[in-house]
């Protein structure tokens, strides 16, 4: 008999809204995906980013072409954050990013030079509880994280090549994790010499359990948004490798809720027509990137049912549908 856990199961079905259940949370939409749409939407879950705040960002691999655009991110730091910091880990994978030497000259490389960027795991590694959680008891983080009041989770929502997508919950679930205990808890099964031995719905779980730690962690002096924009079904983690964009670009969403924020970022890409969304659709079911929602759901980490409040249309509440039918298709240069 082994005492591991048992994973769930269902993980590459998308669960439809008319089969969900709970209350239900704000996510705010713009289709104004620019500096000042960043800035609108930030607005929107600002009011407890208090402190001194930190900012969860994927700041690349070397010359990554889908990440958000540096001056947007700018254009909020000197407009709405100027003491902040951008947060970031060193990576599991040797790359770009490996080292802390090697993450400063890609940051310099992908121009995050307007403020500060804080590397928490360069001087060391601090653990938070995990809460209610089946795999862990505690998530080794970079250190650093310690050092901020609040944090502000800003996520390019895209495909991921073992979690199916990332939204916010791998944005924090992943990278606050520290680059090699850390992350290896979350990858690697004990023993194993194969550096990516878990895979499907016992990822997912692992993933959301550390996303849940850093959650905790800030009680609230957290927000998050989701920038739907060049997204591949690759991670920004493969860097100038990533697969093609297919997907039309859609928007920004914000939220205080992290599962309603990548529920509904979900959700918008399966309003799409087939034609536009069936490469993400797929890369999501067939890595089960659906037990990313209904595991933090089951963790008590938020609500997969929300009021879609459209900012471009005097706060009115909209359908997924009706977010997405004026998206331009996508089509090749």
């Amino acid at each position: 008999m082994s005492d591991r856990p048992a994973a769930g199961t269902g993980g590459e079905r998308y669960v439809p809204y008319s089969e969900r259940t709970g209350e239900q949370s704000h996510v705010y939409f713009t289709r104004d995906l620019s500096a000042e749409g960043l800035r609108k939407a930030f607005a929107k879950v600002s009011r407890n980013i208090t402190g001194k705040v930190s900012i969860k960002l994927h700041t690349g691999e070397p010359h990554g072409p889908n990440i958000i655009p540096r001056p947007w991110v700018e254009a909020l730091v000197k407009n709405d954050l100027p003491e902040a910091s951008i947060i970031e880990t060193n990576t599991y994978y040797e790359g770009g990013r490996y080292t802390t030497e090697e993450h400063r000259k890609t940051l310099e490389i992908n121009g995050w030079t307007f403020c500060p960027v804080d590397i928490t795991d360069a001087d060391g590694t601090a653990p938070l509880p995990v809460n209610g959680g089946k795999w862990f008891t505690e998530m080794i983080m970079g250190k650093n994280i310690l050092n901020y009041d609040s944090l502000f989770v800003l996520t390019h929502f895209k495909g991921h090549a073992m979690g199916g997508f990332g939204g916010s919950a791998k944005n924090i679930g992943i990278g606050c994790a520290d680059g090699r205990i850390g992350k290896g808890m979350i990858h690697r099964v004990e023993g194993s010499n194969d550096l990516w031995s878990i895979t499907e719905e016992e990822f997912m779980e692992r993933m959301m359990e550390s996303a849940k730690a850093v959650v905790d962690h800030f009680e609230g002096h957290i927000g998050f948004v989701n920038v739907l924009r060049n997204m591949s079904v690759s991670c920004d983690c493969e860097g100038v490798a990533a697969a093609p964009v297919v997907t039309p670009n859609i928007g920004i969403l914000a939220s205080l809720d992290i599962l309603a924020v990548d529920q509904a970022s979900v959700d918008l890409v399966y309003a799409l027509n087939d034609s536009d969304n069936h490469a993400l659709r797929e890369r999501i079911e067939s890595r089960h990137g659906h037990r990313q929602l209904t595991y933090m759901k089951e963790l008590g980490m938020g609500n997969d049912r929300y009021r879609l409040i459209d900012l471009d249309n005097g706060g009115k509440e909209i359908s997924a549908a009706d977010a997405v039918k004026d998206v331009v298709p996508f089509k090749a240069e």
